[in-house]
């Protein structure tokens, strides 16, 4: 095993877009371990969203990731050496171990994992954070019954991608919002959305209610922005938004609210949620999820960058909707 774990630190905040300057990579020795501990060399490191408000010194629903410290995150990953009793070498276990090569703890936040039959780095995505973000977020807050429209922003993303599917399992019309002809072919044609609409065709609205012409039951929001403002314009009267993310923000732009007249016209339960707040619902999502995954009824796809030095062009790339699919680090 290396004495030595690679890592990147986050070493100032973004005024505006993320860039590479924002990030740093450096070697650190690795100690020995303490009783009770275990260490894990991490083969895939997961890239979200989220990170991206982290990285700002503003009020949120967490702190803000420190500076010059490893960049936060989730990983999957091998046991490489333990004093821990509850962990044997060999383990695979998910963790939040950040933008490094090893991960050192006490066991605590660490939960194996089996990759018989689901690939170890789906539980960064359809059976990890990104999927139970997904089926929270639908089965909790849209609550999708049989023939109702269920719209989905981001749907080629490793969240929305979950959304539709599970939508569609439901007895539901799923209809994706996605950017690009191709991401929307693989929504229709590979996930089996309804329809899809592609954001950067220019014609947004009128594509969208072509595709909703019985209006908008649910909506999940991964955007903000034009997107959220199209989708509100048509939906039905006591439809429910699932508000999950703001990437159209993430970077400061300026994103107004059109019509925010018609959360009150149409009577709209609007629910903003936080994934992590609701660990009570963590096992049977994941439970069904894999399920599904191992029974391949539930597809996703995977963009991979291949090193740790590879992983802040990768994340800059994904707030520009550079990636398809879930966004990973593939370390080893």
């Amino acid at each position: 095993m290396s004495q030595t774990n690679r890592q990147i630190l986050l070493v100032s905040r973004p005024q505006g877009p993320a860039t590479p300057d924002n990030f740093r990579l450096v070697e650190t020795p690795l100690a020995a371990l303490e009783a009770g501990q275990v260490r894990v060399r991490n083969h895939y490191l997961s890239l979200d969203p989220y990170m991206r408000g982290r990285m700002n010194d503003a009020k949120s629903y967490a702190p803000p990731q420190p500076l010059n410290e490893v960049m936060l995150g989730g990983t999957v990953g091998e046991v490489v050496e333990s004093t821990h009793r509850d962990f044997a070498v060999g383990d695979k276990v998910v963790g939040m171990f950040g933008w490094q090569e090893y991960g050192t703890s006490n066991g605590e936040g660490l939960h194996k994992v089996d990759d018989t039959h689901v690939p170890l780095s789906a539980y960064l995505g359809a059976v990890g954070m990104p999927g139970v973000t997904g089926w929270y977020g639908l089965n909790r807050i849209i609550g999708p019954k049989p023939g109702q429209t269920v719209v989905v922003s981001a749907a080629s993303g490793a969240v929305g991608s979950v959304v539709g599917q599970l939508a569609k399992l439901a007895g539901c019309r799923a209809v994706g919002i996605a950017g690009g002809a191709e991401k929307c072919r693989y929504v229709v044609e590979t996930l089996g959305f309804d329809a899809c609409v592609d954001y950067k065709a220019g014609n947004l609205y009128a594509d969208l209610k072509a595709a909703t012409p019985q209006g908008v039951d649910g909506y999940f929001e991964n955007v903000g922005g034009a997107v959220f403002d199209a989708t509100l314009a048509r939906m039905n009267p006591f439809g429910r938004i699932a508000l999950c993310g703001m990437i159209a923000r993430y970077d400061g732009a300026p994103t107004p609210l059109g019509h925010p007249e018609l959360m009150l016209t149409q009577r709209l339960l609007v629910q903003g949620f936080i994934v992590t707040e609701h660990l009570d619902v963590w096992p049977e999502a994941l439970r069904e999820l894999g399920t599904l995954v191992a029974q391949k009824k539930l597809h996703y796809r995977e963009s991979i960058a291949q090193g740790l030095e590879r992983a802040p062009e990768a994340f800059i790339g994904l707030l520009k909707g550079q990636n398809f699919g879930k966004q990973l680090v593939k370390l080893i």
